[in-house]
C-alpha cells in the first residue's frame, strides 16, 4: 500500500512538473523557431503533426469519430483556438519576447470574465472582480505603454495587439465550448481541433506567401528541434500528463499552471535568450498574475470547476501552452 502510494505521488509530481515547465517552455521554443520559420507555417506543422498523432492514438483505442454536427463545432473552435489564437501568438513572437508573450496570454481569464459580464450576463461585477480586472488591464498597460513612468522598453504595439486579439479569440472560444456539440472523448476532440486548425493555418500560410519564403535547407538544427519539441513535448507528452492529472487531481490544482507558466517563460527567456527582465516586465507580470489569481480563486469558491480553470484546462486539451 505504501509502495503504491509512493508511486502515485511520483507520477503526480512528474505530471505537474511537465505541465508547469514544458508548457512554460513552449513560448521559448516558438521564439527560437519563428526566427527562421515563417510563423503561420511553423504553427501549421506543429498542429497538423500533433493532431494526426493524437488522432491515430484515439483510433487505435477505438474511440468514436465526430459526427457531422460535431465536425462543425470542431471547425469553429479550430478557427478560434488554433488559427486565430495560436496563429497570432506565433506571428507576435517575431516581435515580442517569449516571456512577455506568456504573460499577455495569461490574460485569457480576464477576457472570459468580461464576456460573462457583458455578453452572457452569468457573472456579476463584484468589487473584487472589478479590482482584479483593473489589475489585469494595468498589467497589460505597463507592458505595452510607451510612457516613461515605468523604466524599460515597451513591447511592440502590433505584437501586443495581436496577443490581445488572440487572448480574446480564445476567451470567446472557451465561452462557446459550453454550448457546442463536441465528442465526449477529450482526445478525439482535441486531436480533431489540432488537425483542422493545422489545415486552416496551412491555408493562411499559403495566402500570405509563406510557402514561397520557406526553404527547409536554410533552417538551422535549433529551429527544427524547437518544432519537434513543440509537437512531441508541448502537444503530445504534456497533453498525456494533463489527461492523467484531471482524472487524479482537482481541476483547481491542475489549473494552477496558469500562474506558473508565465513565470517559467519569463525566467527561461531571461536566462537562455537574454530577454529583458527590468522593472516594466516584473511589474506587468505581477499585476497580470495577481489579477488571474483573484479571478480564478473567486470563481473556484463558487463552482466545482471555475470558468477560468476551464480556460486553462481547455488550453491544455487543445495543445498548448
Amino acid at each position: 500500500m505504501d509502495a503504491h502510494s509512493h508511486r502515485s505521488t511520483w507520477k503526480t509530481l512528474l505530471a505537474f512538473a511537465i505541465i508547469y515547465f514544458v508548457w512554460g517552455s513552449t513560448y521559448l521554443a516558438i521564439r527560437i523557431g519563428v526566427r527562421e520559420f515563417p510563423p503561420l507555417l511553423m504553427a501549421a506543422l506543429r498542429f497538423l503533426i500533433a493532431g494526426a498523432v493524437l488522432y491515430a492514438w484515439a483510433f487505435a483505442r477505438r474511440e468514436r469519430s465526430p459526427d457531422r454536427r460535431q465536425w462543425a463545432s470542431i471547425s469553429l473552435l479550430a478557427v478560434l483556438f488554433i488559427l486565430l489564437d495560436y496563429g497570432l501568438v506565433f506571428w507576435a513572437e517575431q516581435r515580442v519576447p517569449s516571456g512577455v508573450t506568456a504573460v499577455m496570454m495569461a490574460t485569457i481569464p480576464l477576457f472570459i470574465a468580461l464576456c460573462e459580464i457583458t455578453i452572457l450576463r452569468t457573472q456579476a461585477l463584484t468589487l473584487r472582480l472589478a479590482l482584479a480586472l483593473l489589475a489585469g488591464i494595468a498589467g497589460v498597460a505597463v507592458l505595452a505603454s510607451r510612457s516613461s513612468f515605468v523604466a524599460g522598453t515597451p513591447i511592440d504595439p502590433y505584437g501586443a495587439l495581436a496577443l490581445i486579439l488572440g487572448s480574446l479569440s480564445w476567451a470567446i472560444g472557451t465561452v462557446l465550448t459550453r454550448k457546442l456539440s463536441l465528442p465526449s472523448s477529450k482526445v478525439v476532440s482535441s486531436a480533431a481541433q489540432m488537425f483542422t486548425g493545422g489545415i486552416f493555418l496551412s491555408l493562411a500560410a499559403a495566402a500570405f506567401g509563406e510557402f514561397r519564403n520557406f526553404h527547409p535547407a536554410t533552417i538551422s538544427r535549433a529551429a527544427w528541434l524547437s518544432l519537434v519539441y513543440l509537437i512531441f513535448a508541448g502537444s503530445i507528452i504534456a497533453f498525456t500528463a494533463y489527461q492523467w492529472l484531471v482524472h487524479h487531481e482537482s481541476p483547481t490544482k491542475v489549473g494552477t499552471y496558469a500562474y506558473v507558466n508565465p513565470v517559467v517563460a519569463v525566467l527561461l527567456g531571461y536566462f537562455l535568450l537574454g530577454e529583458s527582465l527590468g522593472l516594466r516586465t516584473i511589474l506587468g507580470t505581477l499585476l497580470v498574475l495577481v489579477s488571474v489569481l483573484a479571478i480564478t480563486t473567486a470563481r473556484a469558491a463558487k463552482t466545482s470547476l471555475s470558468p477560468a480553470v476551464e480556460a486553462t484546462a481547455k488550453a491544455a486539451a487543445d495543445a498548448a501552452e
